[in-house]
């Protein structure tokens, strides 16, 4: 046999034991496959299933979980973006906290203030940076929409690359 057939990890013997494999078989195969090739330490982006922390996709016909907790607020805010615009939606449960509430909002972060108290005090981070001017709040159907202009900043500067 020559040295080169052991860079190859499937030999002909073992394709055709592969296709009389159950689907349980060829999992326990690969899982085994897969722990002598993978090290230790990246096992967890194999497994996304597992809540060890490791990452990945979630099971097929699982919804994905929020990726952090900035994302919803005590308050149920939802936030997300547009190719132009950053949407934050909030649930009012009460109109008369349309009243009381005060919004304002820096270029990464919208600050909501005197909901559902008046001593409270809610920051949501921002998916995108947004411009100073140009934001609008409706309410509607028990949802107060924020919605803030993207600030598309095309300037860029090249960073010059010297030999050491």
């Amino acid at each position: 046999m020559f040295p080169w057939n052991m860079l190859f990890p499937f030999q002909k013997n073992q394709t055709d034991s592969l296709k009389n494999m159950k689907p349980q078989e060829i999992q326990s195969f690969i899982d085994t496959l897969f722990s002598q090739v993978i090290p230790q330490n990246m096992k967890g982006m194999m497994n996304p299933g597992q809540n060890d922390g490791g990452g990945g996709f979630p099971p097929f016909g699982q919804s994905p979980q929020p990726a952090s907790a900035e994302r919803k607020s005590p308050l149920g805010a939802e936030v997300f973006e547009t190719h132009t615009d950053v949407y934050v939606r909030i649930p009012v449960k009460d109109p008369e906290w349309l009243k009381k509430i005060r919004i304002f909002h820096t270029s990464n972060q919208s600050i909501i203030e005197g909901i559902p108290e008046n001593d409270d005090k809610h920051i949501i981070t921002l998916p995108a940076i947004v411009k100073k001017k140009g934001a609008s709040a409706h309410f509607k159907d028990h949802t107060l929409e924020i919605k803030l202009q993207k600030n598309l900043d095309l300037q860029y500067s090249e960073i010059d690359v010297s030999e050491i």
